[in-house]
């Protein structure tokens, strides 16, 4: 049974400027030798725009708003009902959706946050993004193969890296994984904290305190993982990985620590789930490249032709296929 979360604001913005712009940073300068190296000549671009979605979250512009403030997150608590989890973002919504208004009949109050808003859609955002990345690769190779000039289409890939990173960042966060994420809701035998202000504390001001670096992180960043199965299926573990922390953020709360920028265990953390996004994101980059030069097969039927076996038309498409294999 999902936890009804009672919340006075929207969840706090991903890590800063500053990690956001580390992690990218750490995952380019990582990239393997036969990756898309070409990137590192737009590290300035790609830590500038590392922190842009979060600029998309304005109340200004509530179009905009509207659609990316659930793709930075992901509440897994909220979900717990669904097996599997749909590979479509529209199917993952319609069930949600199913879900609200069966919970609205029953006069239960975790219908007003059984919703797209309050439950999140960080992977889905990540992958689609991933998908344009591969794109992008693909046009890149198509156009050094012809000779052709090639520095528009790096600068898009570099963005397409930037905003991808984004989401890899916020899901090494353990408080963007958890209906948690700005104070513990629901039951709280161990005295958590409810103040919304943890989230700024553990991922801005203690970041920034530390004058986190690329330095700190380039010895910690885990080994390469090539991704040569699913990528849904990689990311979804990758957010399970980092919300097995949330408690820890906790736990070290409660003793103050993420006021004390030598503390040991806080220090701790913040390098582990941070080098974790910056390995995810190279590691994402990787695959995107080295899929971007398999050949195109196309789908058929295709997966908005109703004589596709899997066309759902709730939504007028069939769900994501698996990822193609990558030659080893």
């Amino acid at each position: 049974m999902a936890v009804a979360v009672i919340l006075a604001a929207g969840p706090a913005l991903g890590w800063g400027h500053r990690g956001h712009a580390v992690i990218d940073r750490t995952a380019v300068e990582s990239l393997p030798a036969d990756g898309p190296v070409f990137l590192r000549s737009y590290l300035g671009l790609i830590e500038d725009s590392s922190t842009l979605p979060d600029d998309w979250r304005d109340e200004a512009t509530p179009f905009s708003k509207m659609e990316e403030d659930p793709n930075h997150g992901w509440f897994q608590e909220q979900f717990a009902f669904m097996h599997p989890i749909p590979r479509s973002r529209f199917e993952f919504i319609l069930a949600l959706d199913k879900e609200q208004k069966r919970l609205a009949a029953a006069h239960s109050p975790e219908a007003e946050r059984t919703n797209v808003r309050w439950t999140g859609t960080l992977p889905y955002a990540l992958v689609e993004v991933y998908g344009h990345l591969v794109n992008g690769f693909r046009t890149y190779r198509d156009r050094q193969a012809h000779h052709q000039d090639t520095a528009h289409i790096e600068t898009a890939c570099a963005m397409y890296v930037a905003w991808m990173g984004h989401y890899v960042g916020d899901g090494a966060q353990p408080l963007h994984v958890t209906i948690h994420h700005d104070g513990w809701q629901g039951p709280n035998p161990k005295d958590y904290t409810r103040d919304h202000t943890i989230h700024g504390r553990m991922e801005s001001a203690f970041v920034d305190a530390i004058g986190l670096s690329d330095q700190d992180l380039l010895s910690k960043v885990p080994a390469l993982n090539p991704i040569d199965g699913d990528v849904f299926d990689a990311v979804l573990a990758y957010l399970s990985t980092s919300g097995a922390s949330v408690e820890k953020v906790y736990q070290i709360d409660k003793r103050g620590a993420w006021n004390e920028p030598n503390d040991p265990e806080a220090r701790a953390l913040i390098y582990q789930r941070t080098a974790a996004g910056a390995g995810m994101l190279r590691d994402l980059v990787y695959r995107a490249w080295r899929e971007s030069a398999l050949a195109r097969v196309p789908h058929v039927p295709a997966a908005t032709d109703p004589k596709n076996p899997a066309y759902n038309p709730e939504t007028g498409s069939a769900p994501a296929d698996r990822s193609p294999a990558l030659a080893r």
